[in-house]
């Protein structure tokens, strides 16, 4: 069963102890795995004033320079969210949520060159995950801290609204 859906969506990530806050207003693929599993991918919108937080880069295919987009993929179910960022730029990472359970934080800094990269492996706490909407999701929120060994490096809320 693979079905899809063309929605708007609102991501925001909200730190409780630390400065961070930012919110994604785009529109996204909901695509539906099985009964209460789905995957929701988006582009990272432009951001205000059409700059990019990375360089323009040139295209291999038609050497036009141009915007590096940043793709967010979520699978999401009721007991468990990977959230997955993939950029051509120096940067990506996936988090793995799972409610009562440490999970991981990996991050991967890329280099100049192919072999010139980086990850660092960070754990996360899922203090809550709470998934709302039937049959499709609506409503999707997580409490979670995020941890380097035994120094806690924030507690955050991350909410995603599915406009249907």
């Amino acid at each position: 069963m693979l079905t899809h859906h063309r929605l708007p969506v609102c991501l925001s990530v909200v730190s409780t102890d630390l400065p961070i806050w930012f919110t994604i207003e785009t529109a996204a693929t909901l695509y539906q795995k099985e009964r209460d599993r789905f995957h929701l991918l988006l582009r990272e919108p432009p951001l205000p004033g059409g700059e990019s937080l990375h360089p323009p880069q040139t295209d291999p295919t038609n050497g036009v320079k141009g915007t590096v987009h940043r793709l967010l993929w979520l699978e999401i179910s009721p007991y468990r969210v990977i959230m997955t960022m993939q950029a051509n730029g120096n940067l990506s990472y996936r988090h793995r949520w799972e409610r009562g359970v440490y999970g991981i934080s990996r991050y991967w800094l890329q280099g100049t060159s192919k072999k010139n990269h980086q990850s660092l492996q960070l754990r996360n706490y899922t203090r809550m995950l709470k998934l709302e909407g039937h049959p499709l999701p609506q409503h999707l929120e997580l409490d979670y801290e995020l941890w380097s060994g035994k120094v806690q490096l924030g507690h955050y809320l991350l909410r995603l609204q599915i406009h249907h």
